[in-house]
């Protein structure tokens, strides 16, 4: 733990002119007492750090010190890759890898690079959550992705519905982030699966590895899934009839690649400008949340249940503004 303290300390100085003590105790999450005693450690093993004395002094390396110690580790050049996902990869317990990736980058940098990965933070930044959601980190989001990263195999235990809690051993392929949540995309036997990881409720990493498909794409076979699993659950039908307005509303109310198609199977608007689409939804229960929002610009015209409920509500609000 100390050592790594001060390869950490030594790249921190090598890749700035000078650090403060209270700015080494903040980065290096120790107190300034600690600073100064890794200074002196350092300063007996031959690196050449020097204090600077008074109110504006602090710590910098003395004749133009160059560490080696910038070949970076596998895991930290695999989430150096990921950097750009600070929440991500904080939630799956990769942010000191990161953090020491990013130093030892910064290190080998010239001097007038050595700024880039600041100035980078601040001109892009993920945020990958929606709005208006508290995004949960699932508790065994870390023990998976460690196992991802090392390819070993998990015994997991998973909330599947209808089916209670079931067991499973997997090879876990792949952690996917959407819309906040986590995903695993694991090889259960011979068949590739995917898992919310907060549904996990158990999960022991194995100390076997399994080797990799080489064959197997986690974008793409996210991108396959992701698309058999917004169609699976589109089960209904109902007929509306949209105005202009409403034609332009219907994808961001509803699963867009649905609204899409209907609307290009539409035809043409009848005289009044009015346009007549068959549109594949979840339920009528989630139809109705979701087509409500377009108001006057849509009405609907089969199934007469669903119908029905907008005329309802048409009633209550005309109740309620008159």
């Amino acid at each position: 733990m100390r050592a790594a303290r001060l390869i950490k300390m030594v790249l921190l100085l090598q890749s700035r002119p000078a650090m403060t003590a209270a700015e080494l105790a903040a980065e290096l999450e120790v107190s300034e007492r600690t600073v100064a005693r890794d200074a002196q450690a350092l300063s007996e093993a031959g690196v050449p750090v020097y204090a600077d004395r008074g109110r504006a002094g602090g710590y910098r390396l003395v004749g133009g010190y160059r560490t080696r110690l910038t070949g970076l580790a596998r895991h930290e050049a695999e989430a150096l890759f990921l950097s750009g996902l600070p929440s991500a990869l904080r939630e799956m317990g990769l942010d000191d890898a990161a953090s020491a990736a990013r130093l030892k980058v910064s290190a080998a940098l010239l001097p007038s690079l050595r700024d880039a990965s600041r100035t980078a933070a601040q001109r892009f930044h993920l945020d990958a959550p929606g709005w208006f959601q508290e995004p949960e980190t699932p508790e065994l989001l870390p023990a998976v992705a460690e196992a991802v990263w090392d390819d070993r195999r998990v015994l997991a235990r998973y909330r599947s519905g209808a089916r209670g809690e079931v067991e499973r051993e997997l090879s876990p392929y792949g952690l996917v982030l959407k819309a906040g949540v986590w995903y695993l995309c694991a090889r259960a036997q011979d068949d590739f699966r995917v898992y919310r990881i907060d549904r996990f409720t158990a999960v022991a990493v194995s100390g076997t590895r399994f080797v990799r498909d080489g064959t197997f794409d986690l974008p793409r076979f996210w991108e396959e899934r992701a698309e058999q699993f917004a169609r699976s659950i589109l089960r209904t039908e109902v007929t509306v009839r949209l105005t202009g307005a409403g034609v332009r509303q219907l994808p961001h109310a509803v699963d867009r690649a649905a609204a899409e198609e209907a609307l290009t199977g539409a035809g043409e608007p009848d005289a009044d400008g009015w346009l007549t689409v068959t549109l594949p939804v979840e339920s009528l229960e989630v139809a109705y949340g979701r087509l409500l929002a377009l108001g006057p610009e849509l009405e609907v015209l089969a199934p007469a249940a669903l119908r029905e409920l907008f005329a309802d509500a048409a009633e209550r609000l005309r109740d309620l503004y008159r």
